[in-house]
Order: C-alpha cells, then sequence, then structure tokens
C-alpha cells in the first residue's frame, strides 16, 4: 500500500505530457511553413541516407555537387519513415521550399520547445573532448535527460542538424561549433542561443585562412554573440588571450568564468598528481569550494580540460559531483585519444594511441608530451601533417622537432608534404631516449608509413602514437594496426 501511495505521490512535470515521439508529421509540417503528405512520426532526423536507421527523416539537402533527393529510395531502404524535400515523391514527406532553410526552422523549433540549458562549446584544441564530458556529466545527473552533437557536427549543417534531433524532454543540450574562417561561429550561436559558452584554448588551428592569433581568438570570441541574456562565457585564464575574451564576452553583456591555474581563474587548478590508471587526481578551487576529483584521460591538456568542464557544469546549473564521476569514467573516443592494446611481433602486447583525428601545433605538442610521459620499451610517433597552417606550415612543422626530443621519441614515422620540413630538422640529428640518434622516415602515404612500421616491427612494451590532421588518411594505419588483434 506503501508503495502504490508513493507512486501516485510522484511528481507530475509539465514536460511529461511532451510527447515521446522527435517530431510528428505536423509539428515538422508547422515548424517548416511545409506541407505533410502523410502523418507520420519520427525518432531521428537525419541528412546521409548511408547513415539512415529506422524510424529516421532523411534531410534532402542540396548542395554545390550532390543533391540528396537523388538518394531518397536508399534513405528508406535503410528504414527512413519520412523525407524532408523540395519537390513531390513517391514517399512519405514534408515539402518546403527549400530543405536547408527548412532545417534551420527545424532547428529553431526544436531549441523552443525544450527547456534545455544549452551550452556551446568551441576552441582550437579540446572541443569535442570537453563537449562530451559536459555531456557525460549533465546526462549522469538528469538521468538521460541531456542530448549533444555527435560525432563532429560542428558546421553550418551539422549545427541545425543536432538541433533538431533535440528531444522535447531534454533538460541539457550541449553543441560544438567549430570555424575556419570568421564570421562561422557567429552563424552557429545564432542557431544555438546558449546559456552557457565554452571556449577550451586558443591554438593557432586554421591560422591559414584567419592571418594572426588575434583573428582566431575574434573568431571563436563570436560564440559569445549568440548567448541568451544573462548567459555565461567560460574563458581559459591561462591563455595569453583571455583579456581579449574577457573583452569580447562583456561587450555581449555575459557574466565571465574563468579557468586554468592562474592565481586569478574563477576555477582554479590548486594541484594535479599522477594517477595510478595514467590519469590525473585534481584539486580544483571554485571560489566557495574545493573539488577533488580523477580524471581518466592522460595528459596535462585534460586537467584543464577538466576545469572547463567543471566551470561549466556548474553555470548550467549541473550536479559537480556527478561530474567528478563522469571525469573519472571517461575513455579516449575514436580518433582522439582512444588507447589500444594490439599484437607485438613475437607475442606480447604493444599500446597503440589514436590521435588520428586532427592535430595542430598545440594538440600536437600536448599529445607528445603525454607520449613522453607513458611507460614504453620503445617510442613510436606517426605524425601526420598539420592542415590549415598557410605559409607559417614549414616554422610549426620544424619546430616538432623540440618537443620530439623531450618526448624521447626513439623512431618516428613523418606522413605528408608538409612534413618535409620535420624531416630536415630531425635530419641534423636529434638523440632518442637512450641517447641514439633519432631514427625516422618521412611518407607520403598511409600505406608506405604502414609499410616502414611494419619493417621497423611492434615489439611488446612499445607505445604508438598516431597523429595528424583527418585529411591525411592516418585513421586507415590506426585500423591496420588494430586488426592486429582481431
Amino acid at each position: 500500500m506503501a508503495g502504490q501511495n508513493a507512486l501516485r505521490a510522484w511528481p507530475v512535470e509539465r514536460r511529461d505530457a511532451l510527447p515521446l515521439a522527435l517530431w510528428s508529421a505536423g509539428e515538422i509540417a508547422e515548424a517548416t511553413g511545409g506541407t505533410a503528405s502523410h502523418e507520420f512520426q519520427i525518432s531521428g532526423v537525419e541528412m546521409d541516407s548511408r547513415d539512415v536507421r529506422g524510424g529516421d527523416l532523411f534531410v534532402a539537402l542540396k548542395g554545390e555537387a550532390m543533391d540528396g533527393h537523388n538518394f531518397i529510395a536508399k534513405a528508406f531502404a535503410n528504414g527512413a519513415v519520412a523525407a524532408l524535400v523540395d519537390r513531390p515523391v513517391d514517399f512519405p514527406h514534408v515539402l518546403v521550399e527549400d530543405t536547408t532553410v527548412a532545417l534551420h526552422a527545424l532547428a529553431h523549433a526544436a531549441r523552443e520547445r525544450a527547456e534545455a540549458v544549452r551550452i556551446g562549446v568551441t576552441g582550437s584544441v579540446g572541443k569535442t573532448g570537453v563537449k562530451e564530458a559536459i555531456f557525460a556529466a549533465l546526462d549522469r545527473s538528469s538521468r538521460g535527460s541531456a542530448h549533444r552533437s555527435v560525432r563532429s557536427y560542428n558546421n553550418h549543417v551539422g549545427v541545425p542538424l543536432s538541433l533538431s534531433r533535440m528531444p522535447a524532454r531534454s533538460r541539457f543540450g550541449i553543441f560544438e561549433m567549430g570555424m575556419n574562417h570568421a564570421g562561422e561561429i557567429e552563424v552557429l550561436t545564432q542557431h544555438v542561443r546558449p546559456h552557457v559558452a565554452v571556449i577550451t584554448t586558443i591554438a593557432p588551428a586554421h591560422i591559414e585562412m584567419l592571418g594572426s592569433m588575434e583573428a582566431i581568438a575574434d573568431a571563436k570570441g563570436e560564440i559569445f554573440g549568440g548567448l541568451i541574456e544573462g548567459g555565461t562565457a567560460v574563458i581559459p585564464a591561462d591563455s595569453e588571450y583571455c583579456e581579449r575574451l574577457v573583452g569580447i564576452a562583456k561587450a555581449s553583456g555575459a557574466k565571465v568564468v574563468t579557468f586554468g591555474a592562474s592565481p586569478e581563474a574563477d576555477v582554479r587548478l590548486l594541484d594535479a598528481i599522477p594517477s595510478a590508471n595514467g590519469g590525473s587526481l585534481v584539486t580544483a578551487d571554485l571560489g566557495d569550494t574545493r573539488l577533488c576529483y580523477s580524471v581518466a584521460e592522460p595528459g596535462e591538456h585534460w586537467i584543464a580540460n577538466s576545469l572547463a568542464v567543471m566551470a561549466a557544469v556548474r553555470a548550467a546549473g549541473g550536479d559537480l559531483g556527478s561530474a567528478g564521476l563522469a571525469l573519472a569514467e571517461m575513455g579516449g573516443l575514436k580518433g582522439r585519444g582512444a588507447r589500444h592494446q594490439i599484437a607485438a611481433s613475437g607475442g606480447g602486447k604493444a599500446l597503440l594511441i589514436d590521435e588520428s583525428y586532427n592535430a595542430n601545433p598545440a594538440s600536437m605538442r600536448a599529445t607528445l608530451r603525454q607520449l613522453g610521459h607513458t611507460p614504453a620499451t620503445r617510442r613510436i610517433a606517426v605524425l601526420g601533417s598539420m592542415k590549415e597552417l598557410g605559409d607559417f606550415a614549414d616554422r610549426f612543422h620544424a619546430a616538432l622537432a623540440g618537443p620530439i626530443g623531450e618526448a624521447k621519441v626513439d623512431h618516428a614515422i613523418l606522413v605528408g608534404e608538409e612534413m618535409r620540413s620535420l624531416a630536415r630538422e630531425l635530419g641534423k640529428g636529434s638523440a632518442g631516449s637512450l641517447g641514439i640518434p633519432l631514427g625516422f622516415a618521412h611518407c607520403d602515404t598511409p600505406a608506405e608509413a604502414i609499410a616502414a612500421l611494419e619493417e621497423l616491427g611492434i615489439n611488446a612494451g612499445d607505445a604508438i602514437l598516431v597523429k595528424g590532421s583527418n585529411s591525411i588518411g592516418l585513421g586507415t594505419l590506426v585500423e591496420h594496426l588494430s586488426s592486429r588483434d582481431g
């Protein structure tokens, strides 16, 4: 009887009356100004017919080279229940004048109907990892009511698509925003209209397009322009561009919260010591309280990331205890720090560190530093070119010789045209971990790098770091090495 009374007393909220389906045909038509051909309900939204799953709405976008309408039949074969189209088709659909405009309208409708606290994340390095950590923290504390952009859906299509996927019952929404030109984040942040906007760090990524570090900081600072009234800007206190970012944020009317090791930081690092699992035990001062928590991800950059996560979670009204648990349990993301034990020649295991998705000078230095702290019989670095550095490319690539030496790398395999400048620098003579000249090879393609690595051999106890810009294709090398354990 007591149990029945407890059930009757369970609090009923307004959001409990919201639909369980993501969208109905009528809701999509109302949001987009379109006309529905049938009644239907959907559970997801997808723009790539290859990724469509059962229950999805397929959005037939038109690009310069491709027209999504040509893939509608494939989308329905893969399980789509309806399509968003600009011409009548022989499938359930919502007909609109322009599918891109309609997607934006659907995204805005999703934003407005949910009472979710929205967090926007950008930065030159670490934005995907920080976005995932904030999501893990808020999803835990809200019991599964957090939503986030998946993969790196952070551009002019990915952000509105991610918004359109946000369920009406969401309590939190976390969205990543990327750019390679000025003005791009300004558009994205107006889609999201975040309550909290986070900049992880400022580094020379996309400097080819922007020309200077100050321009990069300004472009990232565009995220503050979309903050709702009274929103919070989370800014790295240790960045030399902190004051510049604070100025941009305050000009937008934002409340500012800084994080870092700086004595002036609002979320301030007090101490960080290595933990047994390769991560860190962090103590932080949040002004009115102190926290001690574990970070599973290795590296000094993840200590800084964790402070950004704590600042964002607190600003969003989340639970700091849940944030600490989430950071303690996070594993590396594919292409962004995932670690694999792979079979070594002659038996035993070697460690493969997969950082193949992205690279810029700051992230290269950070991951090489972590490689240097990784126990290993040999340290092998497979490094791909860093893109979008323009006239700075030769200088930034050659400058990696120092971090490679400091990390006590025993052998380096360099992949891509831009890595020739680093090969020339290493050719001047650098010592490996045993004082022996560093061995290195330059390759044009991932296939050549695989051959060079196989010729070198993989021994038990080796630590192999694979890092480069995604366009170099080092993910194929990671897949090849991972298959050794199959």
